[in-house]
């Protein structure tokens, strides 16, 4: 299976034994959308709601932190993801969220998983059938183990200020990278990263939505000076448009590729870390 999909393909593949589709939409606080009612207002048929608001570390007082490995699992469980499931994700979201739960499905253990091309936007435009209400879930066994080389601490980021051998690409928008805008979060300075570069996530799709083909988007990290054949972290303000980067990265051909998963609202938050503007 390929990292993204067409509408055509999942349309064909509807009803597959091994197939498990999932809606991943999660909006900004403030943007007065519910993504769970929404789901169940219309859907792909066959799909679960994965709601990534609840997929976090409680614990932790930093935003959107990666949940304990032993959470995830019982999470996926439930929705009736499993050993052996092929997971088309998709989203309704500026966030372009169904990226955070690919990079969460990878980094736990799922081998198969790809994105919706157009997620359910192009899925309704085309007329397909939805469903409404919730789907009746069977428990499936997920097993679960962390590949943490796909992760980055604020202390991993400290290190490569002076090593720098991994290359940090943000994902906000400019405006914001560059502290013209102050953070939207009320502890957190405005800047971003020294030594790192802005693609705002917005970047690597068309005007309908869909994404950016793989030469385009290799240009793109070309236009920003980016290598991809050498290591590249992702942040963004909570992990979420991080994770856009990172799959646009993995669809060009990237393979070393992390994520700061404390992003700007623990750099940013932290009077000690060193920050840039402009």
């Amino acid at each position: 299976m390929e990292l993204l999909v067409t509408t055509d393909w999942l349309a064909n593949e509807l009803g597959a034994s091994d197939l498990r589709i999932v809606d991943a939409t999660k909006f900004m606080p403030d943007a007065g959308r519910n993504p769970a009612a929404e789901y169940e207002a219309g859907h792909i048929p066959g799909a679960v709601f994965m709601d990534l608001g609840d997929l976090t570390d409680t614990n932790n007082p930093i935003d959107n932190m990666l949940p304990p490995a032993e959470k995830f699992a019982s999470r996926m469980q439930s929705l009736g993801l499993g050993d052996g499931s092929r997971v088309v994700l998709y989203d309704d979201s500026p966030l372009k969220s169904a990226a955070r739960a690919w990079w969460m499905l990878t980094l736990f253990g799922a081998h198969e998983v790809a994105i919706l091309d157009g997620g359910i936007a192009k899925w309704k435009a085309e007329g397909r059938p939805l469903e409404t209400g919730k789907e009746a879930l069977r428990h499936r066994h997920f097993t679960v183990w962390q590949d943490d080389k796909g992760v980055r601490t604020k202390a991993d980021m400290l290190a490569n200020l002076h090593s720098k051998g991994e290359q940090v690409v943000d994902a906000r928008p400019a405006d914001r990278f560059s502290g013209e805008t102050p953070d939207p979060r009320g502890n957190a300075a405005s800047g971003h990263i020294p030594g790192s570069t802005n693609i705002p996530h917005s970047a690597f799709f068309n005007a309908d939505g869909t994404w950016k083909n793989g030469d385009e988007i290799k240009a793109i990290f070309d236009g920003a000076s980016v290598d991809l054949n050498n290591p590249i972290v992702t942040t963004c303000g909570s992990g979420m448009t991080a994770a856009v980067v990172s799959f646009a990265a993995a669809v060009a051909g990237a393979e070393k590729v992390a994520l700061y998963d404390g992003s700007w609202a623990e750099w940013g938050a932290d009077a000690d870390t060193p920050k840039a503007t402009a």
